[in-house]
């Protein structure tokens, strides 16, 4: 597949009959079959100006504050062209209209890939972005991003990614952990429980099969109280037990400051206050906050990072062969900001 510079081009584009998925593969992608049509048609009428190739500076803004995420995926959809790339590095905050990417090169190079790239940007700064105000709410403590049930597969990994990049601990989704070089954090689903129809029962298998180096942390609320669950898991594994995971649906309440509260009493009470209290479904910042003032050691977070609304980015043309250049509304040349590092 050759990359698209033409609408003879796009005609010619052909979608498999037998494709599995909708979504777009690295080589789609790479060779600009997800970009808007209007890009295509510019270059049709710049190569007929014999303009295609001007060297440009074009530079990339936020609509909003935020973390800066997704840069490596763009430097990958353009490394193999003639370009020269500035960003602010992933992890870093962004004011509103800061300056947070540069591109310098002929706009025959990059022009088809704007929104690609300010797609790869948005959403992946708006998932970092939300990560970081959990991670902010959970202090030091150990925050998981869950969020990839909540996504579409062929993106699942790009969010917990980005989730990390925001602030979590780690990602349950296997390919996300292994693009950072890290295992996936995850324990035990219902599922194991309902269909064993024990807690107690999966708990032993659990300590018996893992390995050593993945945590004895039980979900304690599929049958029975709370309370009761977590302190019988507690007997049977003793000092293997390293958490309960409370989980509890909004049928029954959702999990509740009250609720972690005693588990912790009651587990202390019995001589269990080795035994972290690990709390998970529907958490958000302020939840985090009164959960872990509660006494909660540790947050699973699904759809309030994999829910975050993009970040809106804008790309303009700032200079056009050396000339300052803007539409009307922005100021011509570029705006200058130091944080800015070379990647390309």
């Amino acid at each position: 597949m050759k990359e698209m510079k033409s609408l003879e081009d796009v005609k010619n584009f052909k979608v498999d009959e037998d494709r599995l998925f909708f979504s777009a593969t690295h080589e789609e992608i790479k060779k600009g079959a997800t970009t808007d049509i209007y890009f295509i048609k510019t270059m049709e009428i710049l190569k007929y100006m014999g303009l295609e190739n001007t060297d440009v500076v074009a530079e990339v803004f936020p609509r909003k504050a935020g973390i800066m995420c997704g840069v490596e995926e763009v430097i990958n959809l353009l490394k193999d062209k003639n370009v020269e790339i500035y960003a602010l590095p992933e992890g870093e905050r962004f004011s509103p209209k800061e300056t947070v990417m540069r591109i310098k090169g002929p706009y025959g190079e990059f022009g088809i890939f704007e929104t690609a790239l300010l797609g790869i940007l948005a959403q992946s700064s708006g998932w970092a972005t939300a990560a970081r105000e959990c991670r902010e709410a959970a202090g030091d403590k150990v925050m998981i991003c869950f969020g990839a049930r909540h996504v579409h597969p062929a993106v699942a990994p790009v969010m917990e990614r980005a989730a990390v990049i925001g602030g979590a601990s780690n990602a349950s989704c296997i390919l996300a952990a292994k693009l950072l070089n890290r295992e996936p954090s995850g324990t035990v689903p219902h599922a194991a429980m309902l269909i064993a129809g024990d807690t107690v029962s999966v708990a032993k298998a659990y300590d018996e099969i893992m390995p050593p180096d993945s945590p004895r942390i039980i979900l304690v609320d599929t049958f029975k109280d709370e309370v009761e669950e977590s302190l019988a898991v507690a007997e049977a594994l003793g000092r293997a037990l390293e958490g309960v995971r409370l989980d509890t649906p909004s049928e029954r309440g959702g999990v509740t400051k009250e609720l972690v509260y005693e588990v912790r009493k009651r587990l202390d009470q019995k001589g269990y206050d080795y035994v972290k209290i690990f709390v998970s479904g529907g958490l958000t910042p302020e939840r985090i906050r009164e959960l872990s003032e509660a006494g909660a050691d540790a947050f699973g977070v699904g759809s309030y990072i994999s829910g975050a609304s993009p970040i809106d980015m804008t790309m303009d043309i700032k200079v056009v062969e050396g000339r300052p250049v803007a539409k009307r509304g922005r100021i011509p040349g570029i705006i200058e900001n130091p944080r800015l590092k070379k990647f390309k």
